[in-house]
This record gives structure tokens, C-alpha cells and sequence, in this order.
């Protein structure tokens, strides 16, 4: 069977970089880190193979009993809590910045996403940062094909891809499964933050 990732070593002091000169590749496996029975999550490597963000205890209730996710470092570190707007049609979600985002008194929002339309459009997505009050008619990012088929693209504000979504491939005859796929990140885009779309478009496209 062939492995998702690479050998799990890490250099002791070596940090992952936020934000990268070169586009940054990443494989993604739709599940927890958390070994034991009925935990559902991410568990995302670099290219060396180093566990470096994920989501335990990841639930597939519906929203209103889901809860808030969090999306953590490699050693279990809160980025960014990402919690479903209960009453919103769009499936709305708020990202907010790393513990803060634990403590409803002193959350520092970071961006808010949902689905482009209510009928049409389902697979498709919309960002909008700089506050939950921002009324900005455009949206600062949005999604473009289709994420449960692994093949979609991030794109910014003016239409350049930040990141894509593609099926990994083991060699040129072997594809793995949806479980497991790609993820190349473009230059200077802030990786913690894609990784967070990610985490919502799982849950509403």
C-alpha cells in the first residue's frame, strides 16, 4: 500500500513558514491525526512529510449541533477557530484568529465564508474579510470548480489563483482516493488561512 506522506521526521527548531517564495505543496488527508475509532478530521504534511496543521474531533453533525472547529499546528497549537452562523441560509462560517477565537468576550474576526447561492452554485464558495461587518459587494476571495471531485482553485480578488486542489498521484498509473489529495499553495499567500477555507469548503460545498 503506498503511503499517504513521506517519513514523519522533523529538524528540532525548524518552524514552518506562514508565507513562502515559492508555491508550497501540501497533501491533505481528509482524517484526524487522533488514531482511536470514530474521530474524523485533517491531517495536513508538508512536502517533507512533517505533520504540520490539523482538525481532531472534526464532527459531521449539522451545524447547529456541531459547534465551532479549530484548526491547530502539528503540536496542537489554536490558529484559527472557525465556527457555522447558525441562521444563515449560506452556511455562513466566521474565521477567528487562533485562542482568541475560544473566548467569545475577546474573538478577533478574521473573515466570514459561505456559499455563492442558496440555489445555485452549491459546490462554489465566497470570502469576504476585514470583519463581519464588512459590506464590500466583492467578494476578497471565492472558489472556482468543484472540491468534492478534487479539482478547484482558490482565486483572489482579481482572479489570480492562490491555491488549487487537485487528486494525488503516486505515480503516472496511480491515483489515490478522495480521502487523500493535493494542495499547492501560490507565493506569499498565507497558508493558515487557506488551510481554513479548506476546512469550511469541506463542510459546505
Amino acid at each position: 500500500m503506498s503511503r499517504v506522506h513521506p517519513t514523519l521526521s522533523k529538524t528540532d527548531g525548524e518552524e514552518l513558514a506562514t508565507t513562502t517564495a515559492r508555491p508550497s505543496i501540501w497533501t491533505v488527508w481528509n482524517k484526524s491525526s487522533m488514531g482511536f475509532h470514530g474521530t474524523d478530521g485533517f491531517s495536513i504534511y508538508d512536502s517533507k512529510g512533517r505533520l504540520a496543521f490539523r482538525v481532531d474531533n472534526y464532527s459531521r453533525k449539522h451545524k447547529c449541533f456541531a459547534g465551532q472547529l479549530l484548526l491547530m499546528d502539528a503540536n496542537g497549537k489554536a490558529l484559527m477557530a472557525l465556527r457555522p452562523r447558525i441562521l444563515s441560509m449560506h452556511d455562513r462560517w466566521s474565521g477567528f484568529k487562533g485562542e482568541d477565537g475560544l473566548d467569545p468576550k475577546c474573538r478577533t474576526h478574521v473573515f466570514s465564508m459561505k456559499r455563492r447561492s442558496i440555489l445555485q452554485g452549491r459546490d462554489k464558495a465566497e470570502v469576504y474579510m476585514d470583519g463581519p461587518n464588512d459590506r464590500s459587494p466583492l467578494p476578497h476571495f471565492k472558489t472556482e470548480g468543484c472540491f468534492r471531485r478534487r479539482d478547484c482553485k482558490i482565486l483572489d480578488s482579481n482572479g489570480e489563483e492562490v491555491a488549487q486542489i487537485s487528486h494525488k498521484k503516486v505515480n503516472r498509473s496511480v491515483t489515490l482516493g478522495d480521502d487523500v489529495f493535493s494542495l499547492i499553495i501560490q507565493p506569499y499567500t498565507d497558508t493558515e488561512l487557506i488551510m481554513a477555507f479548506l476546512v469550511i469548503m469541506d463542510r459546505i460545498c
